[in-house]
């Protein structure tokens, strides 16, 4: 931990940050740090290792839960209380998704919904009245595979997102080049349609335009986001156009997108570049459909996997995974981070602010 990640307004109130990691690497699970209110940084307060490899972590709609993923072979979901904010604890124990190796959750619908990279599906679980996770799963298959035979043998969903309007849930699939649509229909999910992407570009994760009319992809296999127009009514996504996430005068050499972020007034989105181990930059015009590169700038450690805005918009937060570290940096009026402080947490894969 560097200087600026020196205590906070200790343990008895204030927001607090939930840090996901791979146990299997050396992580601590689940870590619990508080954030100053003036300064944004982190100070560890405490960790559980009750959830094998929690890659990623969401909160329950009234805030008084947390659930994870167990990004295992036997792919399970986890619900933690937040009783005691300071110290999240299993409730109800971990149940299977049904799926291997899920990477992402949301809750959507009164369900907890799962994408399961391995087996390429997305998992929806129950959420019983007090908050603890219910069975057995409904799972829908996603099909198809993609010309990078390495990566793309097979469907490999990444990340469920709910559209703006709660009426959609969009399930990214790195493995068949597609965003795959699904109605929420009451508790239901509904398959509905399926939108491809750039053959071998591998899309990963998405995120809306304040407008609700755009949406962004980024592409773990090719350093782009690719933008889209959204159609809330009808639960349409159609691709418009794309942006790089490196310089134009970026040595080749391996770089995999994992996240990107969207400011509150639709002027900037901000992506993760695994490898290249920097922060994009980039410009979007008053209507959310044009982008434009503006800088890239160093993430602080070495492996992006995730990068969040915090509540009030006014800092980025970037798990470094293989660096073991959360960096965080203040946004200047133009959107460049700055970077402002760290602390350690080792294979560091998903910050959350409650």
């Amino acid at each position: 931990m560097d200087g600026k990640g020196g205590a906070v307004d200790g343990t008895g109130g204030g927001r607090r940050a939930y840090i996901g990691s791979y146990t299997s690497a050396g992580g601590r699970g689940i870590t619990t740090a508080a954030v100053d209110p003036d300064t944004g940084a982190l100070t560890v307060l405490d960790h559980t290792d009750a959830v094998p490899d929690p890659s990623y972590l969401v909160l329950g709609p009234g805030g008084d839960m947390l659930y994870a993923v167990s990004e295992t072979e036997d792919g399970k979901a986890a619900a933690l209380s937040l009783a005691d904010p300071d110290r999240p604890r299993p409730a109800g124990g971990a149940v299977p998704v049904d799926g291997a190796g899920p990477t992402h959750l949301t809750c959507a619908a009164g369900r907890l919904i799962t994408a399961n990279y391995t087996s390429g599906s997305i998992s929806s679980l129950p959420l019983r009245p007090d908050g603890t996770l219910g069975t057995p799963p409904t799972v829908l298959r996603h099909h198809g595979s993609g010309p990078v035979r390495s990566r793309q043998e097979g469907p490999h969903a990444h990340a469920v997102v709910p559209d703006p309007s709660g009426r959609w849930l969009l399930s990214v699939d790195l493995g068949t080049d597609s965003v795959w649509v699904h109605r929420l229909d009451g508790d239901a999910l509904r398959p509905h349609g399926r939108t491809p992407m750039r053959p071998g570009s591998g899309p990963r994760h998405l995120a809306f335009h304040p407008n609700g009319k755009r949406a962004y992809v980024v592409n773990e296999l090719e350093s782009t986001v690719t933008g889209c127009r959204w159609d809330g009514e009808t639960g349409s996504l159609e691709p418009t156009g794309e942006a790089r996430t490196l310089p134009k005068d970026a040595e080749e050499g391996e770089n995999h997108p994992s996240e990107l972020a969207v400011s509150a007034d639709g002027r900037r989105v901000w992506v993760a570049n695994r490898g290249h181990d920097s922060i994009a930059v980039l410009a979007l015009d008053r209507e959310g459909e044009e982008m434009e590169p503006v800088t890239t700038v160093p993430c602080g450690g070495h492996w992006p996997r995730d990068l969040v805005l915090d509540p009030a918009g006014r800092r980025l937060y970037a798990a470094n995974e293989r660096s073991g570290d959360v960096t965080w940096f203040d946004l200047d009026p133009d959107g460049v981070p700055h970077r402002a402080g760290s602390i350690g947490a080792p294979a560091a894969t998903r910050v959350l602010f409650a």
